[in-house]
């Protein structure tokens, strides 16, 4: 019984060598920084750099296979886990997005929410939010295309991005 416990097919051996090549598919489309920021092997990251210099198509295979070998050979969770997140994939990622729409919502809907909003963000720029939340809400009655609404979501990332780098209790990168 231990024996088939142990078994893996050929098939689910295929796919998880696939999967681990689409992982290295994914560092290779990552920039310099990004890269930098995964804690990757030595071998692993020039690997990477190589397949970002080839330019011939079977050169640029060859190299992905040995990512994918290479790969074999490492904890390939957490640089999915992070992959995911810098694609928005993660359920973490979706609920943070979900919470900024909530608060995007709030502030156009509501003028005490921003002072509920700089409450918990200290050293915002309020003024500048008032003056996005108003075009924003002014968009609206006209039925103009939600260009300062986007603005203002992209704003609220950013803000609470920056005070989760700064948050002394958040995990150093």
């Amino acid at each position: 019984m231990e024996e088939n416990d142990e078994f893996i097919s050929k098939t689910k051996r295929k796919q998880a060598m696939h999967a681990l090549q689409d992982v290295g598919a994914a560092l290779v489309k990552l920039n310099n920084q990004q890269l930098a920021q995964l804690t990757l092997p030595e071998e692993l990251a020039d690997a990477v750099r190589e397949a970002k210099r080839l330019t011939k198509h079977e050169a640029i295979r060859r190299q992905m296979q040995y990512i994918g070998r290479l790969m074999r050979g490492v904890d390939a969770e957490p640089i999915a886990a992070q992959l995911a997140a810098w694609r928005g994939d993660s359920n973490e990622e979706t609920a943070r997005l979900h919470e900024l729409e909530r608060w995007r919502e709030r502030l156009l809907a509501n003028d005490e929410a921003l002072t509920e909003f700089a409450a918990q963000h200290a050293g915002i720029d309020t003024q500048a939010l008032r003056n996005l939340i108003r075009n924003a809400r002014k968009e609206a009655e006209l039925g103009k295309p939600p260009k300062n609404s986007r603005a203002l979501f992209r704003a609220l990332r950013e803000i609470t991005q920056a005070n989760t780098l700064t948050d002394p209790d958040a995990q150093p990168e």
